[in-house]
């Protein structure tokens, strides 16, 4: 009996870990890259109704910024719309989901 409870333990403490491990993003996981640097494109500057809260510094970013009027198909690249937006960003200068810094070259991760 107490073999039959030890398999059963053993047996949900495995299913347990196999399930939490499918939260663990799998895009990260393969490219190896933080997601923040998929984070390109069309931008719009929001007040409120926000996908990420941004702080602009000089160092310590997660991710180096161009504006650019075309070619924002590519990582680091973004483009200021009013509307048609891929993201929407409200600048903070606390509570920041990531911190950019706005570079002439050498944008991206």
């Amino acid at each position: 009996m107490k073999f039959k409870h030890l398999i059963i333990g053993i047996t949900l403490l495995a299913l347990g870990v196999f399930g939490l491990s499918s939260f663990y993003n799998d895009s990260e996981k393969k490219s190896g890259k933080d997601p923040v640097c998929e984070i390109y494109g069309k931008i719009k500057i929001v007040d409120y109704g926000e996908d990420y809260k941004v702080k602009i510094v000089d160092y310590g970013e997660d991710l180096k910024i161009k504006w650019v009027d075309y070619g924002e198909q590519e990582e680091g690249k973004w483009k200021e719309v009013d509307y048609g937006e891929d993201y929407k960003i409200k600048w903070v200068d606390y509570g920041e989901d990531f911190k950019v810094k706005e570079v002439d070259y050498g944008e991206g991760c």
